[in-house]
């Protein structure tokens, strides 16, 4: 039995790593297919937007549910993580036939963002049960497959020309069901305690927000989380305004390519915290991206192609980095009996940020064009004030 554990304990993280890439393959799965549809049913970038925004909603009403019920610390996570890859697989896949009904598209991508709230936190909690704590270092790599698997069905839309978007969506719910089944076979780690089996109180989970070290990183993820998911939803228009004549599968391959980097900043991000600390490492991409929002508008229009990709592809570099390293400072920052729900709340919030911020952004794309990223720059700014306490301090856990 010791064999077996001591066995299990060394490939935990990279079947955690790997079946977090495939789970979260499911997020922007739609997306993938958005040019095709969007000509195909006529729909705008605002309608675009709403069906991105149908994921956020429901992925924030299933982390509100896992908080607030206290499932995230009262029941085992990878059975939980098993079900959402479960339920995550079947709506994703029922949105292939049924998606010229706009109405039932948009609930199945709300239950497919339910599902997703029992992967991403739920599978950062599993990290911390196997790594004896929330490294920058191992979120790092976990957070960089959430980021690839965001990226896969652009690179199988994109790799596949003529493949129909149905395979790309299809090939999501494929490797979520994979997913699931590593991670119910690996179990819980060593490391976590269970809480309470009883439902918290929403007062007795924001009750980390008291906490000074976990409102600093909360408040400086909440900045990140404006512009990041704003940003990859109007990827593909600005890749589109910068080169019209850039085909569907093109564009595919590039939305692969600037959400994909992202996957990479996230691990080299996770090894320079090692050095230098989560808290500066956030600081320093939040500053970066902030740079990019500022920067891209004022010069996308004067620079010849390709260099307006190789702005966009530091942006996509610059854009994740911090997250891992904004989830090891609140994992650390809060009492291990009520991480995964603290984690859950933070997401809860984080993600209704998102919703509002691509709401507007693809509202007013086709106004403000390349200028949205303009938009989305109070998002890194108010990111490095909330995070200010942490430097200050000089915090390099």
């Amino acid at each position: 039995m010791t064999g077996t554990a001591d066995r299990k304990s060394s490939r935990a993280l990279p079947v955690l790593v790997v079946a977090q890439f495939f789970g979260t393959s499911l997020w922007f799965s739609f997306n993938a297919a958005a040019i095709d549809l969007q000509v195909l049913l006529g729909l705008s970038a605002s309608d675009i937007g709403w069906l991105t925004n149908a994921v956020q909603i429901g992925f924030i009403a299933g982390t509100l549910l896992i908080a607030l019920s206290g499932l995230a610390d009262c029941f085992a996570a990878h059975r939980i993580f098993f079900v959402s890859c479960l339920i995550g697989a079947a709506t994703n896949a029922a949105f292939i036939w049924l998606y010229r009904d706009y109405a039932l598209a948009f609930a199945l991508r709300c239950l497919t963002g339910m599902a997703l709230a029992g992967i991403y936190p739920i599978g950062m909690k599993l990290v911390i049960g196997w790594t004896r704590g929330a490294t920058g270092n191992a979120l790092g790599l976990l957070i960089g497959m959430l980021v690839l698997g965001t990226a896969l069905p652009h690179g199988i839309k994109g790799a596949g020309s003529g493949v129909p978007w149905q395979i790309a969506v299809a090939a999501a719910s494929v490797l979520a069901l994979l997913g699931g089944v590593a991670v119910l076979w690996l179990g819980e780690g060593p490391y976590l305690v269970r809480g309470t089996a009883k439902p918290l109180s929403g007062r007795a989970v924001l009750t980390a927000f008291r906490l000074p070290a976990f409102r600093a990183a909360a408040f400086g993820y909440f900045g990140h989380m404006w512009e990041l998911y704003a940003f990859w939803t109007v990827l593909p228009f600005l890749l589109l305004i910068a080169q019209p004549d850039l085909a569907a599968g093109a564009v595919s391959l590039l939305c692969f390519a600037v959400i994909g980097i992202g996957a990479l900043s996230c691990v080299l991000g996770g090894l320079l915290s090692r050095r230098i600390g989560s808290a500066w490492v956030a600081a320093l991409m939040l500053g970066l991206s902030g740079a990019c929002c500022l920067l891209y508008p004022l010069l996308s229009d004067s620079l010849a192609w390709p260099l307006p990709l190789v702005l966009l592809l530091v942006w996509g570099f610059a854009v994740t980095a911090d997250s891992p390293q904004f989830s090891s400072l609140s994992g650390a920052a809060c009492p291990p009996e009520a991480v995964g729900s603290a984690l859950a709340i933070q997401n809860a919030i984080g993600f209704a940020i998102t919703a509002v911020a691509i709401a507007l952004a693809t509202a007013l794309l086709p106004l403000l064009g390349p200028y949205t990223g303009l938009l989305l720059l109070p998002g890194p700014v108010l990111g490095l004030i909330g995070l200010a306490p942490l430097l200050r301090r000089g915090r390099t856990s």
